[in-house]
């Protein structure tokens, strides 16, 4: 299990969230920090693809774009007619 350092702010505040009951060990504690850090990079990722299809549709909207041929792209896909 990895030893975590943290500085004394955050010592005091993860002793604070023990006491009041919120969570039971600091394991908990950390865990939770985890699971928020996790949801934000989630919520980045989101929020990144979204700007990319907002610039890829305006393109599309002005014209910039090729039309996508399936069978050239997958021509297994389409087995012989």
């Amino acid at each position: 299990m990895p030893n975590v350092h943290l500085t004394e702010a955050m010592q005091e505040y993860a002793e604070h969230q023990l006491s009041s009951g919120a969570y039971a060990n600091l394991s908990e504690v950390v865990r939770a920090g985890m699971r928020l850090l996790m949801q934000q990079d989630g919520a980045l990722m989101y929020h990144g693809l979204k700007a990319d299809l907002v610039t890829a549709a305006r393109a599309a909207e002005a014209g910039d774009f090729e039309q996508f041929d399936a069978k050239s792209f997958e021509p297994d896909a389409f087995p012989d007619e």
